[in-house]
């Protein structure tokens, strides 16, 4: 047989006898927030400098090992030892099994919503096609500022109370008597502020937070 070329490759070579007969395949339950579960199967597949007891491991994680459907197949690559390997001894990283990167990797679409969030509310995205260093730069010094004007802003003063309605208009006027709607009174700024601020994104922040949580798809 040819040696594998592609992960796609790989994954076919490792043997597989169906749900009674693994093979190479290990059994992976992924559990989800709303209480549904799915029977999923991962495995270590060997690509060139690829394997289980290589510095990078390629990790093949599919619902149907016999057919690999294209969405629903995941091909991986990790630098986290296999569990009693020898570089699990010495790596830097700790071990993890094929359960743990797969229950890792699943969290990848709700990770890059909440970044996608977050960059949107600090303006990260707003700059122009640079290099990464310069990206990376500009990141960090958004970050700097929205931490120092949050920690330097001032309490925020106690709300005025509530206007009365202004009495009905009973002049006649021009056009005959009419009542001004109670809206009208409604004051939008009752003073002038003592001093330029800043509008506070915090309660938003936190709000994202919680929802990336406690709305997490998998666990």
């Amino acid at each position: 047989m040819d040696e594998a070329h592609t992960p796609i490759d790989a994954a076919r070579e490792l043997a597989w006898g169906g749900p009674q007969a693994p093979g190479a395949w290990t059994k992976v339950v992924r559990r989800f927030r709303d209480g549904r579960s799915t029977v999923w199967w991962a495995a270590d597949a060997v690509l060139g400098g690829y394997g289980p007891h290589q510095a990078v491991r390629l990790i093949v994680a599919t619902a149907d090992p016999a057919t690999l459907p294209a969405k629903a197949t995941w091909y991986l690559a990790t630098n986290l030892p296999r569990p009693g390997s020898v570089r699990a001894a010495w790596s830097p990283h700790p071990a993890a099994g094929l359960a743990e990167i797969v229950r890792l990797y699943g969290l990848r679409t709700w990770i890059e919503q909440g970044y996608k969030q977050v960059k949107d509310e600090l303006g990260w995205a707003d700059f122009q096609v640079r290099s990464d260093a310069a990206i990376r730069r500009h990141w960090a010094l958004v970050a700097c500022a929205f931490t120092f004007c949050r920690h330097a802003r001032p309490a925020d003063p106690v709300p005025p109370p509530h206007l009365p309605p202004a009495p009905a208009d009973t002049d006649g006027g021009e056009r005959g008597a009419h009542r001004h709607s109670a809206t009208r009174a409604t004051v939008l700024a009752p003073r002038r502020p003592l001093r330029p601020r800043l509008a506070d994104p915090l309660r938003t922040a936190a709000t994202l937070v919680a929802q990336l949580v406690e709305q997490a798809p998998a666990r």
